[in-house]
């Protein structure tokens, strides 16, 4: 299908009825000509011409059958297709550089007075999305699959989380920006968190719910408006992200922007106050050469090699339960996947044929049908990158214990490889696909070594059965978050958060919460007692 977005003589893209994003949405209002005939969108008044939609219209996008065309010129649109079979999903009109002026000054309009509300007001108006998110988490869960390849069953559930997960972390939101006194016999300081005032959300396509609800929601709380850039291989998940929290926020707090370099430099360049961005190093260094000139506030999560460290006395059947889910999980493209596992050599053996037991059994195909554990690479880009890396690590020496070939399309055959070293690029590289890297050490030390020879250090995680000496690994490790017989995730009010090039500052949890805030404090003389 294909949105038409209409870009006004005022500047910006308007959104009928509600104008609650910077571009056309995926609702579209009208049901008749008659009905569109003439209507006013977002303050503006214009003519409209209507036109019906093809019958390719994904449903979870709730459009009404009629599109609207409002002012002068049609902008061009971005096409998303399912990279499991190369079919259309839809498409979105893409924001130019020259329209965010404009919608910078409906944000700040917004934002004045979002501003002005008390944390518990925010707080309320937010929580009136939860119920949407589950009541469309069959519909949206059904898009991301399609959109991003995804297997359906985790995608329902990503929508799902948003919503059911909403209440708890807006109180948790609450908390940490609730301002405080403090105190010393001499001087009294309230330490308040000021709204910064427009952020800037750039996300990726891994999560295209998730990640955009990481960054906005705390953005909101703490009182910003927001510009939301989602990744160009995902923007239909982006805008019915969106959509859902239009319908509970004041018009022009929450707007989207669809493009892909071209406008995420210039929304980086804008006057944005803020700008918080989940995606690769590179594009991260760039975001923050470029707001240096200004001084703007970032928030950086970027790439993982994440290493995974088997120990002598590890359980092998957990250990390698946990390595397969863990490089295998979403086609193997998650910021905190497995991509190095270092096993001590007295395992070595039993550990590489329960990993290659495990590996056998996952299933791969389209995202959109049920039983299936891997889907596709996002893009053919994706895929070379991965195939490229696997066909010369094994052209350099490393031993294929499963898959290594027979690569359709946009999918890579779940892949274990053994007896590779720190020359191949492979072990270096950021690979983002289904691979298991298994690497033979003779030592903890040796682990340790291998495991932090690397520019990143986003996660990391230990199997062992001593406690004490799995803790000991576990704190010699570079890495923001390390796991011991777990996966990195912290527990409730953890910040979610990288080291070395992996991130610059970081988000969630009590912290990571104020870091979309500005730490203002105000004093005044304490009275002694009686005085």
């Amino acid at each position: 299908m294909v949105f038409l977005g209409l870009r006004l003589a005022e500047g910006g893209l308007t959104r009928p009825h509600e104008a609650g994003v910077g571009v056309c949405p995926s609702k579209i209002w009208g049901s008749s000509a008659a009905e569109a005939e003439s209507l006013r969108c977002g303050g503006w008044t214009a003519d409209a011409k209507v036109g019906t939609l093809g019958p390719s219209v994904n449903p979870a996008l709730g459009v009404d059958g009629v599109f609207v065309m409002v002012g002068a010129s049609v902008t061009a649109v971005l096409e998303s297709h399912d990279p499991a079979t190369g079919a259309l999903v839809g498409s979105v009109p893409l924001t130019v550089p020259e329209d965010l002026p404009a919608l910078m000054s409906r944000a700040r309009q917004a934002q004045a007075a979002w501003a002005a509300l008390s944390l518990e007001e925010r707080r309320e108006q937010i929580l009136r999305a939860a119920p949407l998110f589950a009541e469309r988490a069959a519909s949206m869960g059904s898009l991301l699959s399609s959109e991003m390849g995804k297997p359906v069953r985790e995608a329902v559930g990503e929508v799902r989380s948003c919503g059911a997960g909403l209440e708890a972390d807006l109180d948790e939101m609450v908390q940490a920006l609730t301002p405080e006194v403090l105190e010393d016999g001499r001087t009294r300081t309230v330490l308040y968190r000021d709204p910064l005032g427009v952020c800037a959300a750039i996300t990726p396509w891994n999560f295209p719910v998730a990640m955009p609800h990481w960054l906005v929601i705390p953005a909101l709380m703490a009182g910003n408006a927001v510009l939301l850039k989602p990744s160009e291989e995902t923007p239909l998940c982006g805008q019915a992200y969106a959509d859902v929290l239009c319908e509970v926020l004041p018009p022009g707090l929450l707007q989207v922007v669809h493009g892909a370099d071209e406008l995420g430099r210039a929304l980086v360049a804008s006057d944005v106050d803020l700008i918080a961005f989940t995606g690769s190093r590179d594009a991260g260094a760039h975001i923050l050469g470029a707001a240096s000139t200004a001084l703007k506030r970032v928030i950086l999560e970027l790439g993982g090699k994440d290493p995974l460290i088997v120990l002598a006395d590890a359980d092998v059947d957990q250990a390698a339960k946990f390595a397969v889910r863990n490089s295998f999980r979403n086609a193997g493209q998650v910021c905190v996947s497995t991509e190095r596992i270092y096993v001590h050599e007295s395992l070595a053996d039993a550990f590489e044929e329960a990993v290659v037991a495990r590996a056998s059994q996952w299933v791969q195909g389209p995202g959109t049908q049920e039983g299936v554990q891997v889907g596709p690479m996002v893009n053919a880009r994706q895929r070379d990158h991965v195939v490229n890396q696997i066909d010369s690590a094994v052209a350099a020496g490393a031993r294929v214990l499963h898959g290594g070939d027979g690569h359709e399309g946009n999918f890579v055959v779940p892949t274990v490889l053994s007896g590779l070293d720190h020359s191949m690029d492979i072990l270096n590289t950021e690979t983002f696909g289904p691979v298991a890297c298994i690497v033979r050490v003779g030592s903890d030390d040796e682990a340790v070594r291998l495991a932090n020879d690397t520019p990143y250090g986003l996660g990391a995680v230990v199997f062992g059965s001593d406690p004490d000496r799995a803790a000991a690994v576990a704190r010699r490790l570079e890495a923001g978050m390390v796991g011991i017989n777990r996966g990195v995730g912290g527990a409730a009010g953890s910040p979610w958060v990288g080291a070395k090039q992996s991130g610059f500052g970081f988000h969630s949890g009590r912290d990571g919460h104020r870091q979309f805030a500005q730490a203002r404090i105000i004093s005044s003389h304490q009275s002694s007692p009686g005085a």
